[in-house]
């Protein structure tokens, strides 16, 4: 067994929630914290870009309009609009054997955790290999309708987005898991060339991407999707988790990189 930290935060911004992972896989790095999962939610609703994903795919007026924020993930993939949903991280060091072994390695073993725990809630998960995406599928601004490798479908269709990034000072994996609302809310947040292009994209997310509750058609609680992933994570990947809460240290410095950069439009707003 591998002794974790289990991090349940309250709901926040999307500044202080990238911020929070941010710092504590520096504190990780530094040796002053252990391995964690940390789940949590957001308020108010955020769209969140992949690190490397151009600011000209945001429609700000719209986003403006419903009151939603925005923000840039320190992981990779596509846009992902944070509501009604559950999100894990999960920060390590390179070497910890869950994390261990590259990208698609680490990626498949949290893989198999993620499918242990959507099964716990009744929902008949399997896993998708997908050896390339589309050529089409790669200008795609959204996350959910974009194959990943070793992703968790449910009748054919996407129903966790996740995205990793290896740095230096260790491993973050970010991951969603809608629990119920409507999925094509994200297309009011993006560009498109005119109005049947944003209907002709919702139809095709609705076509490929799910919620629990859409699958079990029962109101999901948030509790009890968090109590799954813990087994999930227990079961599948040999953890035992003690239950924590942030340092001082990682709350302070958490506040320093919302100023520093995840409110920051320099970073945000990169083409």
């Amino acid at each position: 067994m591998t002794n974790w930290r289990l991090l349940y935060t309250p709901p926040s911004t999307g500044a202080w929630n990238m911020a929070v992972d941010e710092s504590i896989l520096e504190h990780i790095h530094r040796g002053e914290a252990l391995p964690t999962l940390r789940l949590y939610s957001w308020n108010p609703p955020c769209l969140s870009l992949g690190h490397a994903q151009s600011f000209a795919d945001v429609d700000m007026e719209r986003v403006k309009a419903h009151g939603w924020e925005v923000v840039r993930r320190l992981t990779g993939g596509r846009a992902i609009l944070h509501t009604d949903e559950l999100t894990y991280s999960v920060t390590g060091a390179s070497e910890e054997p869950v994390l261990s072994g590259g990208v698609l390695e680490s990626y498949n073993r949290l893989a198999q955790a993620l499918l242990y725990a959507i099964r716990e809630l009744g929902l008949p998960v399997e896993i998708k290999e997908h050896a390339n995406e589309p050529a089409a599928l790669n200008l795609n601004p959204v996350c959910f309708e974009v194959p990943s490798t070793y992703e968790i479908t449910v009748e054919g269709k996407k129903l966790i987005g996740s995205a990793q990034a290896r740095k230096k000072e260790g491993v973050l994996q970010h991951g969603s898991l809608p629990l119920t609302g409507d999925l094509t809310r994200i297309c009011l947040a993006l560009v498109f060339k005119d109005e049947p292009a944003r209907e002709h994209a919702a139809q095709r997310l609705l076509a490929r991407a799910t919620t629990v509750k859409s699958v079990i058609d029962v109101e999901p609680d948030w509790e009890t999707a968090a109590q799954a992933l813990v087994k999930g994570f227990e079961a599948q990947l040999g953890i035992r988790f003690q239950r924590g809460e942030l340092s001082r240290s990682e709350s302070e410095r958490a506040n320093e990189l919302v100023i520093e950069k995840y409110a920051n439009p320099v970073w945000t707003e990169r083409s």
